[in-house]
């Protein structure tokens, strides 16, 4: 049984790493001259050394800006910065997000049920399985045609409404396994709070047969409750022509997802169709939650226990794997390195998979928004580079767009490859795209030997030059590549947790809080003060704000 140690948090944040000598060692090892070709010029078995593999997935570091040397002070950085300790407080409900004096337990949503774990004398295992236990029987209901529309109809479409967190993690996940997908549920997306994603939605659904899942946390986004006042109305103006009430609309076609219930059903959502969260799992860490809702309905519910074990076999060997060997702390402790000390200010996220699409986007609300923070844990003003600017796309796009600027622009980029050993459960339709999907293989390997070699990649030649200046790979751009055995349920949600646990690592040695966002909420204060103006014809703003309000009077 696990317990909170609400006494560990202020040790957990006692220590200051850059006071570590090993931060120093590292701000003058940083200061080398590195060189991808000299250090595999200087050990032909890097390649073995620098790499580590568990639960179907392999890590190859060797192509980082990094030695022993470099390794070395890294571990020892993360002893100094108490990180095991700070692991220990994730999973056992300490209150590690202290700005809002709240524990991030997006690891409980994943314990089997046969686990406990006691928060504030509640053990909260008991709770999340009771929520999962709903969610189980409310996609079984639509997924075997059970759950009728207000005209009697079985619902055929599904759409999740919400943003950030509550849209992207089940877009992520739902694209990436749908060749589990085994329901004739069709499942949609929409967040963008304009309108036209769900407008260009409702011009094809049929509201008799269309069911809306809202996903807010607080059921308090203007975002997220606008597209879902708009899915009303149009319900509803079917309803009236066929004789159905508002009442039955509501029961029938909306499930509400949130930790304000009583906003839900002050909104009209039906108790029955309430779905819990809690105040401590963030929205980019909830996709483990009723908010997979949507990736049940898509995939089963069986299948999406198996998300939920390849998530928690990776929590276990976050808590309990050797520095040296953990997918994770590397992970991490990487991405410090080229941020903090090498100064690379960019990453890239490229995954050799179309199934993977919208992991990119994932990723860079996860990280960004967790690690893009300039004030300690203690309200001191860091003076240390923090998270880089993060973004991706699917490798082979990636070629065509901005690859250029990765092979022979002035900017450093650190980049994550990510490709998959093998493709699809079904061998006789693996036989017929074998080609396509090693030739995908083939060109992730490639670009990862090419940004890091450059010229010498083809040349193989340490004295090779290029006449046509425009023509030069200058490579030493440090890349990492995760291979995963094959892309399954289980191993997705291996992958989403170990880049979960590398935003915990690189802010535990930041010493920040990656688990609020207060950066967000100003912006959200002053649109709702520009829709005042714009609705009152008032222009109270700065001289830019209050001219581009003119414009838009002038042309409404």
């Amino acid at each position: 049984m696990r317990t909170a140690n609400l006494t560990a948090q202020a040790e957990a944040q006692a220590l200051d790493s850059r006071r570590s000598p090993h931060w120093s060692a590292l701000e003058d090892l940083a200061k080398k001259s590195w060189s991808l070709p000299k250090l595999f010029e200087q050990d032909d078995r890097r390649g073995e050394r620098f790499q580590a593999s568990n639960l179907s997935i392999y890590l190859d570091f060797s192509k980082q800006c990094l030695d022993e040397a470099v390794l070395k002070n890294l571990l020892a950085l993360a002893y100094d910065s108490r990180l095991k300790r700070k692991i220990n407080d994730l999973l056992t409900g300490v209150k590690i997000n202290t700005s809002e004096q709240r524990a991030a337990l997006h690891t409980a949503l994943r314990l089997p049920k046969s686990a406990s774990l006691l928060v504030d004398n509640r053990d909260v295992v008991e709770d999340i399985h009771q929520s999962l236990a709903k969610v189980e029987h409310l996609s079984e209901r639509i997924r075997s045609g059970t759950w009728r529309g207000f005209s009697g109809k079985a619902i055929t479409d599904v759409v999740n409404i919400g943003v950030g967190g509550s849209d992207l993690g089940p877009l992520m996940a739902s694209a990436a396994l749908d060749e589990w997908s085994d329901s004739k549920i069709d499942v949609h997306f929409v967040s963008n709070m304009d309108g036209s994603q769900l407008d260009n939605l409702l011009n094809w659904l049929n509201p008799e047969t269309t069911l809306f899942i809202i996903s807010s946390k607080s059921f308090g986004t203007v975002d997220t409750l606008s597209n879902a006042k708009t899915a009303l109305n149009w319900l509803l103006t079917t309803a009236v022509t066929l004789s159905g009430s508002k009442q039955s609309v509501l029961r029938r076609h909306f499930i509400g997802i949130s930790a304000n219930h009583e906003k839900m059903s002050a909104w009209g959502i039906h108790p029955e169709h309430q779905l819990a969260l809690w105040d401590w799992i963030g929205g980019r860490f909830s996709l483990w939650s009723a908010i997979g809702l949507a990736i049940a309905i898509a995939i089963g519910m069986p299948r999406f226990y198996e998300l939920l074990a390849g998530a928690h076999e990776m929590d276990e060997h976050f808590a309990t794997t050797d520095f040296a060997e953990n997918l994770p702390v590397l992970l991490g402790l990487i991405a410090v390195w080229n941020s903090s000390f090498l100064q690379i200010h960019a990453h890239t996220v490229l995954p050799y998979d179309g199934r993977l699409a919208y992991l990119p986007s994932y990723l860079t609300q996860l990280e960004m928004e967790s690690n893009g923070k300039s004030v300690t844990h203690s309200g001191m003003t860091v003076d240390y580079n923090t998270c880089p600017i993060l973004w991706g796309e699917i490798g082979s796009d990636a070629q065509h767009a901005f690859y250029q600027l990765l092979h022979q622009g002035t900017q450093q980029v650190s980049c994550d490859f990510i490709a998959c050993v093998r493709h699809y459960s079904d061998e006789e339709r693996f036989a017929t795209l074998r080609h396509q999907h090693e030739l995908a293989l083939s060109n992730c390997l490639a670009q990862s030997r090419v940004l890091a070699f450059g010229n010498l990649a083809v040349e193989n030649t340490a004295m090779a030059c290029v006449t046509d200046k425009f023509k030069n790979y200058r490579g030493n751009q440090p890349s990492t590549t995760i291979l995963i055995d094959e892309l399954t349920p289980k191993s997705l949600g291996a992958l989403i947790a170990l880049y979960e646990h590398k935003v915990y690592v690189m802010a535990c040695i930041w010493d920040i809080n990656p688990f609020d966002q207060w950066g967000v909420e100003m912006g959200k204060q002053m649109a709702e003060s520009v829709y005042q103006a714009l609705s009152q014809d008032k222009s109270p703003f700065d001289g830019s704000t209050n001219q581009l309000l003119a414009h838009i009077r002038k042309l409404s």
